[in-house]
């Protein structure tokens, strides 16, 4: 034990001393740390709850996983050189590279990192299932992999993942910073505070972390990938992580060149640096680069639609004429226009979000604005002119109040009744998963690059969550069931433009926007791209001031 509270002396005051350190002043030549500001903190850095952005954009530096999703959301090896499927669909081998070692760390003899092998990884897995560590992923390979000997490791390097059924998503799954791998003896040596001292085998590797004020990573000197000409990654030196909750503070920074780049663009101002068409401004062009790129994820309005409830049996939401109308009743693209300033795209196809493989906005057509037929559904319903339409109530969060009563300032011109109520998230989240929610703000961000993660939403079978609006119908059911067998690709994707269609047509949800990922970056830093999953990708990213 007294090993490691020397080792935390020294890393206090090797972190004292960086945090003292400005990220804007490097020698020439020296591509120095990459700085970015997390303002809503990093409650872990164990992958076992990488549950939100803040948590997976540390760990994916930290940690590898057995395959990774690239740029265009093809999966592709990470520990992973390859690997089989059997004929089933029930066995899937995966072949490890036999280069990857851990980081170096006083949980190992020496503080020398060991290699990585199969029995790393099955150990990993094994943790997010086993009840004790109590995951936020323990949900990941529930009735998809084998309880007893679903992860095994036949040799060193060969690792067999056994499923109860063909799941064909399961690769997606794997690539999750849930599945990050990890050596067993690093959870046993730092046991609690395993959450802030990780060890993996990622491109950084940790060196100290005060909670509230900063998380300081290095440039791991022994990490396995190389780029195209044989130069080994990552090429920084290293990653610091403020955690100052302000965000017109972390733009100030950002202006000052202190921060590399910002995730997102505040309310408060960003009219300032966009158009409403989405561009830079003239008076930012050449002083910041703006970075967006589809994020597979939808902004939605959700309805209780479960018939046995006894609030949706008073509800005028019961009626699908009724949702319908709604879905009809106000202009998504004057929204994005006016109030997003063209960040995302109009949801005017289905619950899939454009970006994903299945997507295809013709095959799947949504709703866009059409008064007349809105007006025509609202007379079907018994209610001409929303004439005897009880008042609706539109719970949602304080951060989306201003869209909020714009869609609904357009209802009312149509006469339906709709107010909205401001309450806070906590709030909202308990009474969405206790059913007691009849209309309420949603969004759901892809888990894994796979349209059944968006369709499981709807799944008869499934609670709340994910099934906010605990929608149930056996045909779609049965295409969903389907689905999960299919090992087509084309056959699959067909399965779900048709369960897209159908959710389309019973309406539980008011698709409102697919999300586009916003970042501003400085000019100085090249080969910052963005991905689909918004994943902080930084291996190689380079810093050049001069």
């Amino acid at each position: 034990m007294r090993t490691y509270r020397n080792y935390r002396l020294c890393i206090w005051i090797f972190l004292i001393s960086l945090c003292c350190w400005s990220c804007s002043s490097r020698d020439a030549g020296d591509a120095g740390y990459f700085c970015y500001n997390e303002s809503t903190g990093i409650a872990s850095l164990d992958p076992a709850f990488a549950k939100n952005q803040s948590i997976m954009w540390a760990v994916h530096q930290l940690y590898n996983t057995l395959v990774e999703v690239d740029s265009n959301l093809q999966i592709k090896p990470s520990l992973a050189i390859r690997w089989e499927i059997s004929e089933d669909g029930l066995v899937y081998r995966f072949f490890l590279r036999p280069d990857v070692v851990f980081h170096d760390d006083p949980c190992f003899p020496g503080g020398k990192g060991r290699r990585m092998l199969a029995s790393d990884v099955v150990y990993s897995l094994q943790r997010i299932m086993n009840p004790a560590t109590a995951s936020s992923g323990a949900w990941i390979f529930n009735d998809r992999v084998k309880e007893k000997d679903g992860f095994l490791a036949v040799n060193d390097t060969l690792l067999e993942v056994h499923l109860i059924a063909p799941f064909p998503p399961i690769l997606g799954i794997l690539s999750m910073q849930y599945c990050s791998v990890l050596p067993k003896e690093a959870v046993d040596f730092y046991g609690p505070d395993f959450r802030s001292h990780p060890v993996g085998t990622g491109p950084f590797q940790f060196v100290a972390l005060e909670e509230g004020q900063a998380l300081l990573m290095k440039r791991n000197s022994s990490y396995f990938e190389t780029d195209e000409r044989g130069r080994q990654l990552p090429y920084l030196h290293g990653i610091k992580i403020s955690f100052n909750d302000s965000k017109a503070t972390e733009f100030l920074l950002f202006r000052q060149g202190k921060l590399h780049f910002v995730n997102d663009i505040d309310a408060s101002f960003k009219d300032e640096i966009l158009t409403k068409t989405g561009l830079l401004r003239k008076d930012w062009e050449g002083k910041i680069t703006l970075n967006k790129h589809a994020y597979l994820n939808i902004e939605y309005l959700g309805i209780l639609v479960d018939s046995n409830n006894a609030l949706v049996k008073v509800s005028p939401l019961r009626l699908k004429a009724i949702r319908q109308a709604l879905n009809y009743g106000f202009d998504r693209r004057k929204l994005m226009l006016y109030l997003r300033n063209s960040i995302g795209i109009a949801a005017e196809s289905g619950f899939v979000p454009a970006g994903l493989p299945s997507f295809d906005s013709l095959e799947v057509r949504g709703y866009r604005f059409d008064p007349i037929k809105a007006q025509k559904l609202l007379e079907e319903a018994g209610f001409p002119g929303g004439k005897g339409l009880p008042e609706i109530r539109l719970l949602t969060v304080p951060i989306y109040s201003e869209l909020a009563s714009y869609i609904v300032r357009e209802w009312q011109e149509l006469g339906i009744p709709v107010k909205v109520e401001v309450v806070q998230k906590s709030f909202l989240l308990e009474q969405t998963a206790q059913s007691q929610a009849l209309f309420f703000r949603g969004s759901w961000i892809a888990d894994y690059p796979d349209a059944e993660n968006y369709l499981s939403v709807f799944y008869g079978k499934n609670p709340a969550p994910p099934n906010y609006t605990r929608y149930n119908n056996p045909a779609f059911d049965r295409l969903y069931e389907k689905a999960l067998t299919e090992t087509n690709d084309s056959l699959r994707f067909e399965l779900y433009r048709q369960m897209d269609r159908m959710i389309l047509e019973d309406a539980p949800v008011v698709p409102l926007w697919y999300d586009e990922a916003i970042h501003l970056v400085q000019p100085f830093v090249k080969n910052f791209e963005p991905n689909s999953l918004n994943l902080l990708e930084l291996r190689r990213v380079e810093i050049n001031e001069n």
